[in-house]
């Protein structure tokens, strides 16, 4: 497909490889491989290369390939779509729903489901798929960010790096962790005992999460914990150091009596806010419990 655009005073002095992923919506990366292969001229004709400045007036002609397609079926999968622009999608994932397809889970992702939902979706470095940008444990529910198109998914990956997104969930925990808020910072890596769970070890990957004790009742806490990182099951890791493991983690607390079925433990997504990949602006979102874990919670606090 071959598209023409002319360059506006917002682009006027800006690389040309810049200008070029903004009116594509695709990746910096995705441009530069454009202006490489050829598919990309400049009016009044001249030698392109990425790092050329382009001016107002100019005018930019691309061919741009037709994009591939990954070999993954649409398929209707039950979420919630909290927002949506032409850059991104906020989601609210339900426990249960796998985020992404891996060994045994092969059909009914979420990545099935957006693709099924937004057939349209942008290409991303010249492959046709949902922009998975961060994702959620199967048993976690609650707000994600999905990038619609290659801009978006390289300014949203760039923000989660430098850890400017921020993250806050809410979890019911065994016991009562102390000083009634503060911060876990351990490395997290593979536990050496067993290889299904992570631990905190030495030499694994550096990681922080804080918490703040929003309530404790009849031998629970409920807890809102910020991510700084995200490893791969950080907080149920964090706060089983902290001996107070999440209530409904059969992996991380095995010896306790799960009060929901094996999809589900109390950890939900309920804060998220970022800037917005390409107006900058500062977006933020807020998702309440579900029922399921609003109607334990009250079995809590009656002591049932």
């Amino acid at each position: 497909m071959v598209q023409r655009f002319e360059i506006t005073a917002e682009f006027d002095g800006h690389r040309v490889d810049f200008a070029l992923s903004r009116l594509l919506g695709v990746s910096r990366a995705f441009s530069q491989r454009l202006i490489k292969e050829g598919r990309a001229e400049l009016f009044p004709p001249r030698r392109i290369k990425a790092s050329l400045k382009v001016a107002a007036g100019d005018a930019i002609r691309v061919e741009v390939p037709p994009a591939e397609t990954l070999d993954l079926e649409p398929q209707d999968v039950d979420f919630e779509t909290v927002y949506e622009d032409s850059d991104i999608i906020v989601v609210n994932k339900p426990a249960g729903l796998v985020v992404h397809p891996a060994p045994g889970h092969w059909s009914g992702t979420l990545v099935h489901g957006l693709l099924f939902r937004y057939p349209d979706i942008g290409t991303l470095n010249g492959v046709r798929r949902p922009g998975i940008v961060h994702r959620l444990d199967a048993t976690t529910s609650g707000l994600m960010v999905v990038a619609r198109n290659g801009l978006a998914q390289e300014g949203l990956f760039r923000d989660f790096k430098a850890r400017r997104v921020q993250k806050e969930y809410l979890a019911l925990c065994y016991g009562m962790p102390p000083n009634g808020g503060g911060s876990v910072k351990c490395p997290i890596g593979r536990d050496p005992r067993n290889r299904q769970r992570m631990a905190c070890v030495e030499g694994g990957r550096e990681a922080r999460t804080d918490y703040r004790t929003l309530w404790s009742s009849n031998a629970f806490s409920l807890l809102a914990c910020t991510l700084h990182s995200g490893r791969t099951h950080q907080i149920r890791v964090h706060m089983r150091a902290l001996r107070c493991p999440l209530v409904g983690d059969r992996l991380y607390a095995p010896s306790r009596q799960s009060p929901f079925p094996p999809e589900r433990i109390f950890l939900h997504s309920w804060k998220l806010a970022f800037r917005h990949p390409r107006s900058g602006g500062e977006m933020s979102f807020v998702q309440p419990l579900p029922e399921e874990l609003t109607d334990y919670l009250k079995k809590v606090r009656e002591g049932k």
